[in-house]
């Protein structure tokens, strides 16, 4: 018998502490960014920010569901970041820094290319400019996202 063990991203990359360093670096160096500081200067960030985006990459790259089963779900994110009109710099800069806290934690270089595709992919399709909050439906699932992209949900 031949059986193929299969990893996934998130067991890849260490997990979560290892996403909890990427989120700090990343954050670290968004808030040293003078254009990509900008959404974390309103009231409202939530305090243990990082902590809940470590949550919340685990869930979507095949980890522990600790962010829908505590957090929030996906309804809830996407409806914080849509209808704040186009602003393809900001993402742009933003996508650039988490490459550059990719480094900065030393993920294995295997997961980088992954976790770049997902977060421009998540970044890109969060921003769409043309909903707004009304327009996102409840109960959202966290997508997952795996080594060759955006995983296609089995309906039972």
């Amino acid at each position: 018998m031949i059986v193929i063990m299969t990893r996934t991203l998130y067991e890849a990359v260490g997990g979560y502490d290892a996403l909890l360093a990427l989120s700090h670096a990343w954050h670290r160096r968004c808030m040293a960014d003078p254009l990509a500081s900008h959404p974390f200067s309103h009231p409202g960030q939530h305090p243990q920010h990082s902590e809940r985006l470590a949550a919340y990459w685990a869930e979507a790259l095949g980890g522990p569901t600790d962010y829908t089963d505590g957090m929030g779900d996906e309804t809830s994110v996407v409806r914080m970041h849509v209808g704040n009109g186009r602003h393809d710099e900001l993402n742009e800069r933003c996508i650039a820094l988490f490459s550059e806290a990719m480094a900065d934690v030393e993920l294995p270089p295997e997961t980088r290319g992954p976790l770049a595709d997902y977060f421009r992919w998540s970044t890109e399709s969060m921003m769409a400019d043309e909903q707004s909050r009304e327009d996102i439906p409840d109960g959202l699932p966290v997508p997952k996202w795996g080594f060759d992209g955006l995983q296609q949900v089995k309906e039972s």
